[in-house]
């Protein structure tokens, strides 16, 4: 985004507007903490601003200062078109693609007339918005708000709550700071917003220490089932619609399953594989270390993608159609995996 494109949204911005902010499909921790710390922050600049979602997002994430005024798409449809409608302006946070935000949604947003603006730190990005702040080099979207509102010479409009929901993205897409996205740039963001009233301990409590027994349950379920390929460095965990169905899965619980793999000693590629038969597909999250990119790994094989070391995917197959795919694309990239350090 240039100056003259800041300059221009400022200006926009300086009168108030009807803001419509919309995140991804099964939004994430930096889907709502972007989308809601924005929004908190348009509020406080006299705007009418709602955070509309596609669909709903994990227990977890709720205690996002200003979530509780989220309108879901898939349950409040004519009430979400009516406010995509007649806003003034359309946020995209956190996706790249009309498409990331499902098929029933997509349309409604693709048909609005008005001015679109993506703030997003995927690849390959849509060109539907009239402003762009894209970005791969960066550790969060919620980062990038943060340096959006830098832009706009605003940080002292970032009050405590906007603090704790940017806070929170950062936090779970760099892995709590330790993923290679992580810069010393994150590092100073991140302590501007505990100045700024985020409550970092608090945070990370509310977020990672409120599990349910069934969720540990589950846990010790996909661990049980992970496989070890040691030629090529990788391991994988299924989950069986049946498995979750016995564990009282809940939207959320599998979150960071995918992680514990690469906590083993030489494995640098990871999978988890979770059946969902009410979608008749099997949802797919991909992680690596290095230069492995299972963001071209899944763009190739699972419609999906992502970034160089985290992404997911799709395939229609079975579950075991799919990990017998899975193993079979390894040989491919043999090289790459038996070279990686």
């Amino acid at each position: 985004m240039n100056s003259t494109e800041i300059k221009e949204l400022k200006s926009l911005l300086n009168s108030p507007k009807k803001i419509v902010i919309v995140p991804h499909k099964n939004p994430d921790g930096d889907a709502i903490g972007s989308t809601v710390g924005l929004c908190n922050f348009l509020k406080n600049k006299n705007h009418q601003a709602t955070v509309i979602a596609p669909n709903d997002y994990p227990e977890f994430l709720k205690w996002v200062p200003g979530q509780e005024e989220v309108v879901i798409f898939d349950k409040n449809q004519e009430e979400a078109k009516q406010l995509i409608t007649g806003a003034d302006i359309i946020f995209t946070l956190d996706f790249n693609h009309f498409s990331r935000t499902g098929p029933v949604m997509e349309p409604v947003l693709a048909s609005a007339k008005t001015t679109f603006v993506m703030i997003d730190h995927h690849q390959q990005p849509d060109n539907y918005a009239k402003y762009t702040f894209s970005d791969v080099s960066y550790s969060s979207t919620c980062e990038m708000v943060y340096h959006f509102i830098e832009m706009l010479d605003e940080t002292q409009y970032i009050t405590p709550a906007i603090a704790s929901a940017l806070y929170l993205g950062i936090m779970t897409d760099t892995g709590s700071f330790r993923f290679p996205s992580t810069t010393s740039t994150t590092h100073r963001v991140i302590a501007d917003l505990i100045d700024k009233g985020a409550k970092n301990s608090a945070i990370h409590q509310d977020t990672f220490d409120n599990s349910s027994y069934e969720r540990f349950q589950l846990l010790g379920v996909a661990l049980r089932n992970m496989k070890i390929v040691p030629e090529y460095k990788t391991a994988y965990i299924t989950l069986s619609q049946e498995e979750l169905d016995n564990h009282n899965f809940k939207k959320g619980d599998t979150e960071g399953f995918v992680n514990y793999s690469l906590g083993i000693k030489g494995i640098i590629f990871a999978a988890i594989f979770i059946e969902n038969k009410a979608d008749k597909i099997i949802k797919i999250s991909l992680r690596s270390k290095g230069d492995f990119d299972v963001n071209q790994f899944s763009r190739n094989h699972f419609h999906g993608g992502g970034h160089i070391n985290a992404a997911g995917g799709k395939s229609d197959d079975s579950l075991e159609e799919t990990t017998k795919k899975f193993e079979a694309l390894l040989v491919d990239y043999q090289k790459e995996l038996k070279n990686e350090n």
